[in-house]
This record gives structure tokens, sequence and C-alpha cells, in this order.
């Protein structure tokens, strides 16, 4: 078998609040240093990116995937500075190749069309803003869909992620009427503001959201602030597939969460058994998740940012969501949301019936945590690059790479202790809220026990 890691929801530096890094060919080249095989492009919609995909991405074959063109011009040859992780490369005997590292070439990178979108609309007395991950087979699909919502007027300039006033359940029938090989996924599921399942704007159900059209959202993206545990919390979800992605609007953030799935051989790699494996949940093909410490993301429980405030749901309960500072009703984290509509706890959930999860914290956190500074230091790149030249991709040195070796190549012995500590789920977090990131704390300290909960 085959192994692959993709990462199916990323942006383009036309998304809003996102890098001008942003572009194919960096894109590619973090990939091989983050080890990540199948990558989306992002935000297909936008006709700058889409032309952007056109001149640096070629088909492979008729599979749905694509790859970067061995005799596309300067934009193959593009040297990176600090600010942006360092990653250079540039043609090497007719192929795209790592300068530093040494870890792949660019070009054996696949991507995977694919686009988030938002759906703002009243839907049963309430104003709903749904964020979808949309997947598309090819470049002919993508233009018919661009071409309907441009006729519906739809401005697809303004934003990478365009904001569209339809129903998700009108937007999937215009995905079907198309190409019924698109695959919508509703994104980071239980983000409070933009989510099905979100406290602010969504649903309590999948039916709910898409009625007869349900049957065709066979799966959704847990988000950075919530896991597969928690999901699994709700029997409604048992038949729904979970994916997990990155979201990412920086180089550096590419596979902060991304999938592991096996295939029996390079010709399998196509869009529609990638497709078929998040639409079934094979688990002899989709081997497992990676996963952000849920703790992590920025909504993980109640809370008010400005106000410095933050909750467990128990608490937020007894004091009926009111802020007590500021006296306006918190914004309800995901923890919370998940707890109204679970119908089990962790302990009753079948976990022999469902994708088996990893977690990780980014090797840059790692490093910046042994050496007391920030992630975007001097001192965490060097270390990066020298830990990712010595041992491979981020990805093998968080997950399979020997701890000895590890201790080996690192300046630090903390920085082996501390992967070793993740994987075995010695991490404590102080718990992000209201758009603010968690912290991880307590990862590198030597024979650290965890507490009955990671929350501090």
């Amino acid at each position: 078998m085959i192994t692959k890691i993709a990462d199916l929801h990323i942006h383009s530096k036309y998304s809003r609040a996102c890098s001008p890094q942003l572009e194919l060919p960096k894109i590619a080249a973090a990939c091989v240093r983050k080890g990540i095989d199948i990558c989306a492009t992002g935000d297909y919609t936008h006709p700058a990116w889409l032309a952007h995909i056109k001149e640096n991405l070629e088909e492979i074959g008729h599979a749905g995937l694509f790859k970067l063109r061995t005799d596309s011009d300067s934009s193959l040859r593009v040297g990176m500075t600090s600010k942006d992780s360092s990653y250079s490369f540039g043609m090497t005997g007719g192929r795209v190749g790592m300068t530093r590292g040494g870890v792949g070439e660019v070009n054996d990178v696949r991507f995977i069309l694919s686009t988030e979108v938002a759906c703002i609309y009243r839907h049963k007395d309430k104003t709903r803003r749904l964020h979808h991950v949309i997947l598309a087979p090819n470049i002919v699909a993508v233009e018919k869909l661009v071409g309907e919502l441009e006729k519906r007027g739809k401005n697809l300039r303004a934003d990478g992620r365009p904001i569209l006033g339809m129903s998700s359940q009108e937007l999937l029938k215009i995905l079907l009427d198309i190409d019924p090989r698109f695959y919508l996924i509703p994104a980071h599921a239980w983000t409070p503001w933009f989510a099905i399942f979100g406290s602010k704007s969504g649903y309590d159900s999948i039916e709910e959201c898409f009625d007869e059209l349900s049957p065709h959202v066979r799966t959704i993206e847990t988000g950075l602030s919530s896991d597969p545990t928690m999901n699994r919390r709700l029997s409604q979800l048992d038949d729904i597939v979970l994916v997990s992605n990155s979201d990412a609007h920086s180089l550096e953030n590419l596979g902060r969460e991304a999938n592991c799935f096996a295939f029996e051989k390079e010709s399998d790699i196509t869009y529609d058994e990638i497709v078929k494996i998040v639409q079934t949940g094979d688990r002899k093909k989709f081997l497992y998740t990676i996963e952000f410490y849920p703790e992590e993301g920025m909504y993980y429980v109640d809370g008010h940012r400005d106000c410095g405030v933050s909750m467990l749901p128990q608490e937020t309960k007894k004091i009926k969501k009111i802020c007590p500072k500021c006296k306006k009703e918190l914004t309800i984290g995901v923890l919370h949301r998940v707890d109204d509509l679970a119908d089990r706890d962790e302990k009753n959930i079948p976990t022999d019936k469902f994708i088996p999860h990893k977690y990780i914290v980014p090797l840059r956190e790692i490093i910046a945590s042994v050496f007391d500074v920030g992630k975007a230091s001097k001192k965490v790149a060097a270390e990066y690059d020298n830990l990712i030249t010595a041992l491979g991709s981020e990805f093998h040195i968080l997950l399979h790479c020997e701890i000895a070796k590890i201790q080996t190549a690192a300046s630090k012995p903390n920085i082996a202790i501390a992967i070793a500590n993740m994987r075995a789920g010695k991490v404590k977090v102080l718990p992000g809220f209201d758009g603010q990131y968690g912290t991880v704390q307590a990862i590198f300290e030597k024979g650290y026990k965890p507490a009955q909960t990671r929350l501090l």
C-alpha cells in the first residue's frame, strides 16, 4: 500500500487575511517540507487565482489531480526570504527540486481543485452563515461553476472565499446539476460564526440544513476547535465521515490538520478515489486524521476576548451565558455546543467503528517552547531547517522518526522529549476562546504526568 497525507482545504493570497506568499510554487515547496503529498489549490472561484492555477499546474493524465508545470516561466524559480520560513527552490535537471532541506521534489506534490465559499442567507426565521469546502473534478467543471455563479450576479473577485447570497441547499443543487462529481463538505463544522453546527448561525443537524439533498452530504470537516472524539458524541454523525484540514492562511499553517490515505498502487491516486475515500470512510484506505489538540483552536471554550473572560460550559450555564464583566452574551465555544447536541458520553463511543486520529503539535511550536521564544523567531527557523535537513519532513519527525535520532539531530534534548510527550498525549493546553488561539504548555518537561483533563 502507498500512504499519502492530504490537506484538502487551504487558501490563496486572494483570500482576506491571507499571506501574499500563498502562490502555488511556494505552496508546493512548503508541502515538501511539511510532508504533504496531496494539497488543495484553494480559491478556484477567484478569476485571478484560477488563471494562476492554469498557468502553473497541469493535469496528470485524466486523474483529476494536478502537479506543477515543469515548463513554466519564472514562477517556478521563486526564492523565499526568512520571512516565509526559508523555502527556496529552482529548476534542477528539468525537475523542480528543493535547494534546502533535501526532503523531496516539489513537482511530486499533487494538487486537488478545492475552494471554500460562504453561504449567508435567511432560513427558518434565522440568518445562517455557513462555510463549505467544494472539491471539483476538473477545470471544465470549475469554469462552469464560475459561469453559473457570475450569471447569478455573485461577486467572485472581492475575495478568494466569496460570499454567496444563496442557501447551502441551492448551492449543492447547482453543483450536482453541473457535475455530480463535485463534492461539498461543510467546513470547520463547529465554529460559532460560520459553520453548519455553529452556535451563532448554524443548524442542529445536517438534515435541517440540506433537506432532501442531505444524502449527498456524507462528510464534514471537524475544524481546529473540535476533534473526532467530540464529534462522535453525536450519534447522528455515526454515518458521517470526518476529515481534518488546515484551512491554512499562510505557508506555515499548511498541514496543521490533515488526512492519511492508503492506495494500492500509484495509478489509484485520483480525484475520484479520494472523493470515494472521504465519502465512504473505508478504514482500509482512510488510515487516520492528523489533529490539532482542539484546545488550541480559537473557539474551544466559551468567553469574551475583550474582557479576558473564558470558562468551561458548566460554568457558563451557571451564569446563563452572560459575561460577568460586560454583561453581554458570551461567545459560546465548540465544547459547549457539542455538549448541547450530544446524546452520549465519550465512554460510550463505539471507537472501533470509526477512523482513528493522531494529535500533533506543530514542530515550530515545539521548538519555540523549548527555546522560550516566539515561533516566528530566527532561532526557531534555524532549528526547524536543521531538523528537516537532518531527518526529513515535519510529519515524519512528528509522527514516525525515532526519538533517539531526533535527540541526536536536535540542538537541545528537550525537543526530542517534547515530541515523545506529544506522541504520548502528555500535553497541557491553555484553551482558546472567542477568536484567541489556545497555548500549548508543559510539553517538554521531563517526566510530566498529564492531569485527567488537558485544560489548565
